[in-house]
């Protein structure tokens, strides 16, 4: 399932957070909650999550510096957690704390995973990136030829 769309939802004084429910059946089997590079937590389902440490981590020796880094960032800075019955996940603080969570957040759907962010925080990104996606656009065209 490729997920997409933006979704606004609260964090309640818990720390959970109502999944979209239109990806609920995709992540019934639990899911994958990581540290994004941006001030967000990235939503995966398990096995896609499994499959991009594959992609991209197993490649690289764990004697190298910054692979063991990496895998530290990665799997350290993720959480397995499964939607309870009222489709809500719950967020481990450290990530609360990482995306700068609160109140309204942001649902967005980033293809193969979700990402969760600070609304505020969102406005910015989506600021930021209405003005420069045409020439990421055109940066990234040569790559895929």
């Amino acid at each position: 399932m490729a997920f997409r769309g933006l979704y606004e939802h609260n964090l309640d004084s818990k720390g959970r957070l109502t999944v979209p429910s239109r990806f609920r059946a995709a992540l019934s089997d639990g899911v994958v909650l990581s540290r994004g590079f941006d001030p967000c937590v990235r939503v995966h389902t398990t096995e896609g999550f499994e499959q991009l440490s594959d992609r991209f981590l197993s490649p690289h020796s764990p004697f190298g510096k910054d692979a063991r880094l990496l895998r530290r960032y990665f799997h350290g800075g993720s959480s397995d957690e499964k939607l309870d019955s009222a489709g809500r996940i719950r967020i481990p603080r450290p990530l609360i704390e990482h995306a700068g969570l609160a109140g309204p957040c942001m649902v967005t759907g980033a293809g193969e995973y979700l990402e969760i962010w600070n609304a505020d925080a969102w406005a910015r990104q989506e600021k930021e990136l209405d003005a420069s996606a045409s020439e990421i656009a055109e940066g990234l065209a040569g790559a895929v030829e």
